[in-house]
């Protein structure tokens, strides 16, 4: 499996990185799971030479901009691209009448055009799970404030588990959600003053002995942890990284992941 940050920073840009997207390509697999979709996504996939026609799945943690924005632009370039593969985006209750409203501040009668392919959204509240596509969606709470229930995700394909905490102050449930994952996207956006609803990586460094997942890596840093890249100890996102993520083995170690 293949995991490329097509966008690994915050809302406002901190470090010039795009906004929250990841993508995931199974190998063999026919089409990509993005995990997010900030406003910038469409640019970051685009830059990256990832094919926005092959994703079939995009998994929402929030709908905040930065992580659920892109998914008009995504929308509209299927149609402008004569897309017929389906588009299924999994994520909380509310994201369905919340995109419709964003499509329309946008692009004003978007919402209701006719296309060649359909849009079907699958709302997930905390605790239950979505499986489409040969992927599977499960959702947890996590503690943020959007204007609607937020989640931390994991998402099982080929074999293979991302936890990912989306936007959150530390709480326990982040546990569960690393547990035994094979790579997780964790939050790391302040480091000297706590944010509210944000996770503060000296919380996070506290609790590292808690979580059982194989790799962690951080995303949405502001710029207090920017600056402490070199000292933090733990891996931070950038874009267009890339990761892939193999089968165990004696050889590989533990994490059986290698970077590129």
């Amino acid at each position: 499996m293949r995991v490329t940050m097509a966008g690994a920073g915050n809302a406002f840009g901190d470090g010039g990185m795009l906004q929250t997207c990841v993508h995931v390509q199974a190998a063999g697999g026919d089409g990509a799971l993005l995990v997010d979709c900030g406003a910038t996504a469409l640019t970051g996939l685009k830059r990256l030479g990832l094919e926005p026609g092959d994703v079939s799945v995009v998994a929402v943690s929030h709908l905040h901009g930065d992580h659920f924005g892109g998914l008009p632009f995504l929308v509209l370039d299927g149609q402008f691209t004569r897309r017929v593969r389906p588009l299924h985006l999994v994520g909380p209750p509310g994201l369905e009448e919340r995109l419709g409203q964003a499509m329309e501040v946008l692009f004003p009668g978007s919402s209701s055009v006719s296309r060649r392919f359909e849009v079907r959204v699958h709302e997930v509240a905390p605790g239950s799970s979505a499986h489409v596509e040969g992927v599977a969606v499960r959702a947890f709470e996590a503690d943020h404030a959007a204007g609607a229930v937020a989640l931390a995700l994991r998402v099982e394909v080929a074999g293979r588990t991302i936890a990912y905490s989306g936007d959150t102050a530390w709480t326990d449930t982040l546990i569960d959600v690393a547990a035994g994952a094979d790579l997780f996207l964790c939050e790391g956006y302040t480091y000297e003053r706590a944010v509210r609803y944000h996770l503060h990586v000296p919380e996070l460094l506290a609790r590292l002995d808690r979580l059982s997942c194989r790799r962690l890596l951080l995303t949405h840093a502001g710029p207090q942890v920017l600056a402490r890249r070199a000292e933090l100890g733990l891996d931070l996102a950038e874009d267009g990284m890339v990761l892939e993520i193999q089968g165990v083995s004696r050889e590989a170690g533990p994490a059986g992941w290698t970077r590129g």
